[in-house]
């Protein structure tokens, strides 16, 4: 009986390399799978009876079973990558994807636009993440949605216009000024500033006529210059800035009511220095407004936090989502699905949804990709392990059946 229980036991041997040596392969064969997690085969014995009662000097094993396959979590390298949309995380977390029934989890953050503008890894799943509007973060965990994604024009409220006008010019003389400004649908807005030269002193008097709708108060007044060429009165009375208001009600597309600040003095009420009257040929050298139009999108970009950055044709640039990261007490226990994705399981405990960088979460990076960690010469070299381990147990069978052999060769 003995002998042919040791049969079992070369099979048993067999039996649970040969599962070690899949698991070997299958992290061999996903060296290159972009954030792949190596696993790692665990044994234990097969115990089988005691040869005499009680004792424990005389335990008897029946070989050996594979007792589970553990996924190691350890961080893989980074490579980079011209795709903004490419995401690694560099720590603990996971991105979270939804299928459209259920979340799912990976480290696999290959991601891209589909022809719906939603995020999506390549296998269809699409990327979670919190909406920002207005650089409020919502707390509702939604899909990357960035269809229709524009940068919302802003009404010009200030303008600084730096320009001379020229001392020397004789009564009568005519110069513009043209001050692009926004409204508040985003159209844009030529205010023409016309100054003319007084007959006596170094003073301009001056017309605002905007290219849409009308001036309803501040569009006219003039400006005098001392005799070092810096402002001196406005309207005949001390400095200030100037209060110019647009009615848009009659343009097209009509526009609120918008109010401009003309910026004429500094932080202590003197003059910014801006406005000149030297006796130099009248010119135009700067304009500086805080409006601009409507922007579409022209490129993405995500920093450390995961927040996903729109770049618009505008020059202006708005933070438009930001990526949810999961994590779990027992990632270990998480079940593989395939695609590069795990389930969560009753062994792995509720996923922590969060973002980069807070808590135990680690950071993302933009444009890179996390490599699978499975490390080549480790894998020969359990392989190997493994190899002779199955060519052992297979020599037991093989013992095993001269010894039988001899055993029946007794009765001859």
């Amino acid at each position: 009986m003995g002998l042919i229980s040791s049969l079992f036991t070369g099979v048993s041997g067999l039996r649970s390399n040969a599962e070690a040596l899949n698991v070997i392969g299958d992290n061999i064969a996903n060296v290159n799978t972009i954030g792949f997690k190596g696993s790692k085969a665990v044994f234990s014995d097969v115990f089988s009876t005691l040869l005499a009662n009680g004792d424990t000097t005389s335990q008897v094993g029946r070989g050996a079973q594979l007792q589970s396959v553990l996924q190691s979590f350890n961080q893989g390298a980074f490579e980079s990558s011209s795709n903004a949309l490419d995401l690694a995380v560099d720590g603990s977390g996971f991105f979270t994807v939804n299928n459209g029934v259920g979340n799912f989890y990976t480290r696999n953050g290959q991601f891209r636009l589909n022809d719906q503008g939603v995020v999506q890894a390549s296998t269809g799943e699409t990327l979670q993440g919190f909406q920002i509007t207005n650089g409020v973060t919502s707390s509702a965990l939604t899909d990357i949605d960035l269809a229709g994604v524009q940068s919302s024009p802003v009404p010009t409220t200030t303008f600084t216009l730096g320009a001379n006008l020229n001392a020397a010019s004789s009564g009568g003389t005519t110069f513009t000024s043209p001050v692009t400004i926004f409204n508040s649908v985003g159209s844009q807005v030529i205010l023409s500033l016309a100054f003319t030269k007084a007959t006596t002193g170094n003073t301009w008097n001056f017309v605002a006529t905007p290219s849409e709708g009308t001036v309803s108060s501040g569009g006219t007044g003039s400006v005098t210059f001392d005799t070092t060429g810096q402002i001196s009165s406005l309207n005949g009375g001390g400095i200030a800035d100037l209060s110019i208001v647009i009615d848009y009600s009659s343009a097209n597309p009509p526009a609120a009511t918008q109010t401009l600040n003309w910026d004429l003095v500094d932080s202590v009420g003197a003059t910014n220095r801006k406005l000149t009257g030297f006796a130099a040929q009248s010119n135009n050298n700067s304009l500086v407004q805080d409006g601009f139009p409507t922007g579409t999108l022209l490129g993405l970009s995500t920093n450390s936090d995961g927040v996903i950055s729109g770049l618009f044709n505008n020059g202006q640039s708005e933070n438009l989502f930001q990526v949810a990261l999961a994590d779990f007490l027992s990632p270990v226990g998480l079940s593989r699905v395939g695609n590069n994705l795990f389930a969560e399981s009753g062994q792995s405990g509720q996923p922590i949804i969060g973002t980069a960088n807070t808590g135990g979460f680690g950071g993302i990076l933009g444009s890179s990709l996390e490599l699978s960690n499975v490390d080549l010469a480790s894998e020969f070299v359990t392989m190997i392990q493994t190899q002779q381990a199955f060519q052992a147990a297979a020599r037991v069978i093989t013992t095993t059946d001269d010894l039988l052999t001899e055993t029946i060769n007794l009765v001859r």
